[in-house]
């Protein structure tokens, strides 16, 4: 057997600034960390100060009408049914008789907000952005109903009043139903649609009677906007293959025939309407949407009216996917477009500037005009787009030094110049075909140049950050050796050489600071350029140790150290790789299966390392499993709680051989009360998803029940006894209840899994400091989480402690990725909040799903915390080793951030890296909070005195 190291803990504080200090320092850098990638890589892209531009040539199309079929799939309306008929048959005349259709494609995130930004302003919102708002304007940005002349619009109150709030002067107005009218629970979610076409019916039929609106209503640039939600709200209830989603395609389809004939008789047929029917985001099968999958990202588009061409019939055209012969319609011409297009069309088709923040090519295909007007128009969408750019260069140029700064070479002024003279010339000479080539090169190169100046300065904000990123990683590594090793002597620090490293450094930020304040550079790029400064000035202050510990290296076998490193970034690969396949972590699993067998514990502890291989194995199934929230199975969820109910009844005896009767009354009263939630909760499940399967709605008395039982799930724990099994115990049947009511499916079985391995751990802990004659072995009955505050006490820090601070990072990691990945997590599926409310509410339900995943965390850093216990070991020490493995992973992340290729390779890396210093932040605050949880108790006088009397 390998003789491992033995280091002496001191009974000294982590760290000589202080444990405070420390931790407070610690949630600072890693703060800076994390939001530094938003400036990095997902800054707002958005310019302002440029000249609008818009087609010199009279449009086709005096008003325009755009339908939104919010959360319509293109495959669920373009798709025949069985008999060969449409579900959609207007919609589906249109296509093959009197317009030009095709497939919009769009970007991550597929929620609503980014989505109807790209369709209606023709840009995409950056990460950030999103994330800052979900009703009102993060930003402000210019949009097609900003410049028309008036604009109407009918549906949500997510939705519409963002582009209202965005405009400038009175001209855009909102009709919204009530935030409570969007109710998943509700029998039929399509009256949102119908209260939209009834609305729109009677605006115009009081028009007629009221002289101001008419006028306004036969004005040139007039749009109207129709928002229709039911489709989207029917989707996440009852999946987009259900008989409610496709019925409401159908009503949909009917109302959108009703309001094209009332507008033509209200115009009088004046053929001066053009229509767009498309979609903000798509849907999964599962009902969710917000990632990459096709079924999210391909959406209808179907336009016809004043200025679109009409069905071109073609005999053969290719395309990767095989939805053509699907659809039976290879024989009509597709015309595919990004979803941003749509914007530049619809000002082109009402003469509109375009919007000017727009990056979206207008789609000439779709136009039935003159050749000069495509000419025309092509170019007005390349000199708005470089207009952009050129407002990019100079801003760029002002803050950067003129030696230093670097122009984008294919678009210099003189390039510039030569463009717009040869396409002006072109236009001349009537070479329209030349025109719309040059100008789709020119588009081409001037995105390519705002992407360039975007990102001018990535480069030197990322060394900064990986530079900060490594110190602070060498630093925390310094403080375990110096303060919890004998690694290294006491060196005396000489007072001289500290002065002029102070000075040094002082002297490097002073010219750090004037470098930036020269080029007037945000105040964010102060911190995370000054950061590195104070970070390796501490880590190089520690020289003379970083020497001793030099010097003590090289007496230890090099076969043992080169081994120990290599199965340390061995452990760590598998953490980063479980981020991108979940089986990674089946793999880890089936390792620590074998994990007793390898360190020979096996031997005196039979049972339970049996136990634990397993419970290992059982657990390894689950990241092998479908992602949660695909396909609901409520009898799993139900067995699962008969399950709880089962092991708690099996759990009653330990009560009752406690020797202090009087306080095992209360405590049996507080367990059979977890034992009535765990059986309320079960109920709640079953009956909440018959009545809304019967389209009942949410019970009052079950949402009652719910939100009593997530309170009281907060409260319970601290009134079971202190005693370590009884108090994780407890935690488990508080937590199991709430989460059986966020629970689906399978899911609901993982916590008893993830707990059930968690207890076996424990003892395996204690098994391993016998194993080592580290300890002795008193009964884990007897432990008590109150008892263990004295640090004297704490025993001699061993190798084998790196070994429990990575079960625990990879614990915490299964917990997050057992049941889901990135894709799952970022799509809003709102299934699993039904239990507590129907109504939408993102943030509100948000938080449910977030505390959902929150709970198998706690469970872990519980855990943890019984592990310190039981071992006798410094939190703090332990804590620093977890720090180390997460820093190092988030450094992994932090180089495979990107913002090229697909969207959703995009919105992964991201994704991660945010995951990971989540993580590591979380951790820090779990620590707390599972210390809270296991050390504190209530009681409850009043109760006590009535049960004495």
């Amino acid at each position: 057997m390998t003789v491992l190291m033995c280091w002496t803990l001191p009974c000294q504080p982590a760290v000589a600034m202080g444990i405070p200090v420390f931790v407070l320092a610690g949630l600072l850098v890693h703060c800076v960390f994390l939001v530094s990638i938003f400036d990095i890589y997902f800054s707002s892209p958005l310019v302002h100060g440029m000249t609008p531009q818009q087609t010199p040539l009279p449009p086709p199309a005096k008003r325009l009408v755009l339908f939104v079929a919010d959360g319509l799939r293109a495959d669920s309306l373009y798709e025949l049914s069985s008999n060969n008929t449409s579900r959609a048959p207007y919609l589906r005349s249109i296509l093959e008789n009197k317009g030009s259709w095709g497939i919009s494609h769009t970007r991550v995130p597929t929620e609503s907000r980014p989505g109807h930004v790209a369709l209606i302003a023709g840009f995409y919102e950056d990460v950030s952005a999103v994330a800052k708002g979900w009703k009102e304007n993060p930003v402000e940005f210019d949009s097609v109903f900003n410049e028309s002349k008036y604009t109407w619009s009918w549906g949500s109150p997510d939705i519409l009043p963002m582009f209202a709030k965005g405009a400038t002067g009175d001209h855009v107005y909102t009709f919204c139903y009530t935030a409570e009218s969007e109710d998943f629970g509700a029998d039929d979610a399509a009256k949102l649609d119908t209260w939209v076409f009834d609305h729109v019916k009677s605006f115009f039929n009081s028009s007629r009677s009221n002289q101001t609106l008419f006028s306004a209503l036969n004005k040139e640039k007039v749009v109207l906007f129709l928002h229709l939600l039911g489709i989207d709200t029917n989707g996440h209830a009852h999946r987009p293959n259900s008989r409610e989603y496709k019925e409401n395609i159908e009503k949909v389809d009917e109302g959108i025939k009703e309001i094209v004939s009332l507008i033509d008789n209200f115009y009088g047929n004046d053929g001066k309407t053009a229509f767009i029917l498309t979609s903000d985001h798509g849907m999964t099968d599962w009902g969710s949407h917000g990632a990459g999958h096709p079924s999210e990202t391909l959406t209808p588009l179907i336009v016809w009216g004043a200025g679109v061409n009409y069905p071109q019939k073609v005999e053969s055209q290719v395309f990767e996917d095989n939805f053509l012969k699907e659809w039976k319609l290879e024989h009509l011409k597709r015309l595919d477009v990004n979803q941003a297009d749509v914007a530049p069309l619809m000002a082109s088709l009402i003469g509109v500037p375009f919007p000017l923040n727009s990056v979206g090519t207008l789609p000439l295909e779709y136009l039935n005009n003159s050749a000069h007007f495509k000419a025309e128009s092509i170019f007005t969408n390349a000199v708005q787009i470089l207009e952009q750019f050129k407002v990019k260069m100079s801003q760029k140029k002002e803050t950067t030094l003129s030696f230093l700064f670097t122009p984008f070479k294919p678009l210099s002024d003189s390039e510039q110049m030569n463009f717009l003279k040869k396409a002006r010339l072109f236009i001349q000479q009537q070479k329209y075909d030349e025109v719309v080539s040059l100008c789709k090169t020119l588009i081409n190169l001037a995105l390519d140049g705002l992407s360039y100046y975007h990102t001018y300065d990535r480069l030197f904000l990322g060394l900064s950050i990986a530079v900060s990123f490594v110190g602070w990683t060498t630093y925390v590594i310094l403080v375990i050796i110096k303060m919890h090793t004998n690694l290294t002597k006491t060196v005396q620090a000489n007072s001289k050489e500290s002065t002029v490293l102070f000075y040094s450094f002082a002297f490097v930020g002073m010219m750090i600071i004037f470098f930036l304040w020269i080029q007037t550079c945000p105040w964010t790029y102060y911190i995370y350029c000054l950061l590195p400064v104070p970070v390796w000035h501490a880590v190089v202050r520690e020289l003379p140790v970083i020497q001793d510990l030099a010097r003590n290296l090289l007496s230890f076998h090099i076969t043992q150290s080169v081994g120990f490193l290599l199965v340390c970034t061995l452990g760590i690969e598998i953490l980063v790789f479980s981020f991108f396949y979940r089986s990674t972590l089946t793999v880890g699993l089936l390792v620590f299966a074998g994990w007793p067998v390898i360190s020979q514990l096996w031997v005196q502890a039979k049972t339970t390392a049996l136990i634990w291989t397993l419970l290992c194995l059982l657990l390894a199934i689950f990241p092998l499993m479908p992602v949660v929230g695909r396909e609901p199975n409520i009898p799993l969820v139900i067995a699962a709680g008969l399950l709880t109910l089962l092991i708690s009844c099996f759990s009653l005896p330990s009560f009752c051989k406690s020797e202090n009767r009087y306080r095992n009354n209360e405590d049996m009263k507080v367990h059979f009360y977890q034992m009535l939630t765990i059986a309320l909760s079960t109920y709640v499940v079953s009956s909440t998803h018959d009545s809304l399967k019967n389209k009942q709605g949410l019970p009052v008395l079950n949402q009652i029940i719910s939100w009593m039982t997530l309170v009281s799930s907060l409260v319970v724990p601290f009134l079971s006894p202190t005693f370590l099994l009884q108090r994780l115990f407890s935690i488990l049947l508080s937590l199991m209840s709430t989460y059986l009511l966020l629970s689906t499916g399978y899911e609901a079985l993982f916590p008893l899994v993830l707990s059930g391995l968690m207890f076996v751990w424990i003892h395996m802990e204690q098994e391993a400091l016998q194993h080592y004659g580290l300890s002795l072995k008193p009964k884990l009955a007897v432990f008590n989480f109150t008892c263990v505050t004295d640090i004297t006490q704490f025993r001699q820090l061993h190798l084998d402690d790196v070994r429990r601070a990575f079960f625990f990072v990879f614990f915490i990691v299964t917990a997050f990725f057992g049941t889901g990945n990135i894709a799952s997590v970022n799509s809003f599926d709102p299934a699993s909040v039904y239990c507590f409310l129907t109504v939408f509410s993102p943030f509100m339900m948000g938080g449910l799903l977030l505390l959902k995943v929150v709970i198998p965390f706690v469970l872990v850093s519980c855990a943890f915390e019984a592990v310190q216990v039981i071992t006798q070991l410094s939190s703090k020490s332990l804590f620093l080793i977890v720090l180390v493995i997460s820093d190092i992973m988030a450094l992994h992340f932090f180089f495979l951030v990107k913002d090229y290729g697909s969207w959703l390779d995009i919105g992964t890396s991201i994704s991660h890296y945010v995951l990971v210093m989540s993580l590591t932040i979380f951790m820090m605050l779990m620590n707390g909070l599972a210390q809270l949880l296991t050390t504190k108790r209530l009681e409850l006088p009043r109760r006590t005195k009535h049960h004495s009397t």
